[in-house]
């Protein structure tokens, strides 16, 4: 028979594994029903994977057949038709976001969006009309930012029409809205062309931090929710493929992408992801989300078939031939004959849409891998990415 002290010990042992079990179950049952976030605004900061008109407002604007597939118009942006914001957009049931630097038409009442199509993390030595990189770098948008918060404060006591006030961000707003990033795909592009493959490596930290430093500024100001983007497989863009020539032995992956270049994403990723675990412990009011779009994006590369694309490499809009290239809406003469880079007669089906950017397609398929949460860490939902875990 057990003595008292057995029959003791046991009792305790049972009532600590109930209440363990009880507040598992309790602790899941809270996490169940969270309410969704009321998120009242978006604000992006990113390059052309998220510019909705930013650089075609400052320089020349975009032409057919950009947009046509949704908007049936050129809209700002380097697709077919909607990027992943747009999708981030719709799931928060927000509209779409006007461009920062678009003069007309626009309303910033949910939100603003930074991002222009060649933007870097870091400043560049270079101008746009050399290699297409943007002088709006992440820093320049952050001003902006800045600006806008500032000068939209002071407007709205300013203005006595109730129809332009509709326009203007609530200030109390800020501090609730959804803060994006997708940017630093260019810091790694101009590094293959001006670095070593070691000195580029020894760059990232540096323009990680310079991400880091951003997401503080907001945060200051009171920002609290921040999605961030890391970068894509560079190395399976098909324009690095439209002078390559006959590839050395494992020069390319599985998939047929530049591995060097792939791999170089890859580190610059790992070292974002570090510095958003540092930022989640420094900035201990913050809800820190990175979001693995590489991982959506290499998928449609590796197993395209399966999520209804065909080759991946092939490029929708534009005329690419041998060595002849005609970009998307633009026109030129192969072998005397005039060509127009025209879209493919199916762009849903297609991947890549001008050699450079993605189809709506491949958009969505990475906003339907990542706003569920399947792709980000921690694994949230965007509609309840305000909640820091």
């Amino acid at each position: 028979m057990k003595s008292d002290l057995e029959r003791a010990k046991l009792m305790v042992s049972s009532s600590w594994l109930l209440l363990c079990l009880l507040t598992a179950t309790t602790t899941t049952a809270v996490t169940a029903v969270q309410p969704k976030c009321s998120f009242p605004a978006i604000y992006n900061f990113g390059d052309s994977n998220s510019d909705t008109g930013g650089i075609s407002a400052a320089f020349e604007p975009v032409r057919d057949p950009y947009g046509q597939g949704f908007f049936h118009r050129p809209a700002g942006r380097d697709s077919d038709g909607r990027l992943t914001i747009d999708f981030i957009a719709e799931r928060l049931e927000l509209p779409y976001l006007s461009a920062y630097l678009n003069s007309l038409g626009s309303n910033f009442r949910h939100g603003a969006n930074f991002a222009t199509g060649g933007s870097t993390i870091r400043r560049q030595n270079e101008t746009i009309f050399q290699y297409g990189i943007s002088p709006f770098s992440l820093d320049m948008q952050i001003a902006q930012f800045d600006q806008f918060k500032a000068r939209s404060a002071q407007l709205f006591t300013q203005i006595k029409s109730r129809y332009d006030r509709e326009k203007l961000p609530r200030q109390e707003e800020f501090a609730k809205a959804l803060y994006t990033f997708d940017i630093g795909q260019n810091d790694l592009s101009v590094g293959f062309r001006t670095m070593s493959v070691d000195q580029l490596k020894a760059t990232i930290p540096d323009i990680v931090s310079h991400l880091a430093s951003a997401v503080r500024n907001i945060y200051q100001q009171g920002g609290r929710t921040f999605w961030v983007h890391n970068t894509g497989p560079l190395g399976c863009l098909p324009v690095n493929m439209f002078y390559m020539g006959t590839p050395a032995p494992g020069y390319l992956d599985k998939s047929g992408c530049v591995k060097a270049q792939n791999e170089m994403a890859m580190e610059f990723n790992r070292k974002l992801k570090e510095t958003v675990i540092n930022l989640r412990k420094e900035l201990t009011q913050a809800a820190i989300t990175y979001v693995d779009v590489y991982a959506a994006k290499y998928e449609m590369m590796s197993n395209p078939k399966k999520l209804g694309f065909a080759n991946p490499l092939k490029v929708c809009c534009g005329y690419h031939q041998k060595y002849d290239h005609i970009w998307c809406g633009n026109k030129g003469k192969v072998n005397n004959t005039e060509i127009y880079g025209g879209s493919c007669p199916n762009p849903a089906m297609a991947v890549s849409w001008d050699g450079v950017h993605y189809t709506e397609a491949a958009n969505k398929h990475v906003a339907d891998r990542t706003l569920s949460g399947l792709l980000t860490d921690p694994p949230v939902p965007v509609i309840r990415a305000c909640y820091r875990q």
